[in-house]
């Protein structure tokens, strides 16, 4: 029972690291249009995010 519960948990750890990548890719190119279009309040929203999403991703892996 305790593998099931345990695989489970990894499972859904897998899952949200697929979807941490995703959102992790969106921010960034968000980041790249907001530098290009010289946007520094996009710019600061678009690094706070990215930082919030790294702090989760260390959490995730280890």
């Amino acid at each position: 029972m305790k593998q099931i519960v345990k695989q489970s948990g990894q499972k859904t750890i897998n899952n949200r690291i697929g979807v941490l990548r995703l959102e992790l890719d969106y921010e960034l190119a968000t980041l790249y249009e907001a530098m290009q279009n010289k946007d520094n309040k996009k710019k600061m929203e678009c690094k706070q995010k990215l930082e919030k999403l790294r702090k989760e991703w260390l959490k995730l892996q280890g």
